[in-house]
């Protein structure tokens, strides 16, 4: 890789994986090797989670398209060695949450794909990409599920903080999808959501008891936006070096 051209981002737009059943197949054993190295750089790096995370469906029986998709993250990783976190003594100790999710993104299956993050003050702590346990039928379901996703993570974290003698009051959640939010306040179950598995549901919950505070981010400023697909360049690099 030494050699390799640069990448400006860890995936391009127009690729869409699937099992490529009739492609040819490569060494399991390295591709498996390829994929634990970026695995282990996900810790620090957000930016490569998705594409990660993607790739890493494939390793029962990698194809050449699997990996040069893998290869492609690389040559985005020596575009920018620069890259890393800055956690500043003087941002402020609250916290707050973004989540959204691609409906019926994976080729495969037709699972959506949800992604979250949440940040303590100005600093992200925490972020997730992370295929749906089930089908969504609709983008409302798929969103909904996200933002579940990232209530339990919200609430995990503030139960951890307050050991240290943090406190903190409704911590704003920020979704994309009105309807989302529609059906987490409207306490009447109807047919567009008791399909919705229950176990979801606490996000209503939460926010009745006042734990979460719902609130509507355009599609622009959704910063989870990044660990659901592959974004164009001008789209990733604005939502990576946000705060």
């Amino acid at each position: 890789m030494g050699d390799s051209k640069p990448m400006t981002t860890p995936m391009s737009t127009n690729t869409a994986l699937d099992a490529d059943e009739d492609g040819e197949a490569v060494d399991q054993k390295e591709f498996r090797g390829m994929i634990d190295s970026l695995l282990y750089l996900t810790a620090t790096g957000p930016d490569i989670q998705f594409a990660v995370c993607l790739c890493a469906r494939y390793q029962a029986s990698p194809r050449i398209s699997h990996r040069q998709a893998v290869k492609r993250i690389f040559r985005y990783l020596k575009f920018t060695p620069e890259l890393g976190f800055w956690y500043s003594s003087g941002s402020s100790l609250s916290l707050r949450g973004f989540s959204d999710a691609d409906h019926a993104g994976c080729r495969i299956d037709r699972k959506s794909t949800s992604g979250t993050c949440e940040f303590l003050g100005t600093s992200l702590v925490s972020w997730s990409s992370r295929k749906q346990a089930s089908v969504a039928f609709s983008t409302t379901e798929a969103e909904y599920v996200a933002a579940a996703s990232c209530c339990s993570q919200l609430l995990w974290m503030k139960a951890t903080l307050s050991d240290f003698g943090l406190r903190f009051g409704k911590i704003p959640l920020l979704v994309d999808s009105t309807s989302a939010i529609s059906v987490a306040k409207n306490p009447v179950l109807h047919s567009r959501t008791k399909h919705i598995d229950v176990r979801f549901h606490f996000l209503r919950d939460h926010y009745e008891k006042g734990d979460i505070d719902l609130v509507h981010v355009i599609s622009a400023n959704q910063l989870a936006d990044i660990f659901t697909k592959p974004l164009e360049f001008d789209a990733f690099t604005c939502l990576r070096d946000s705060d």
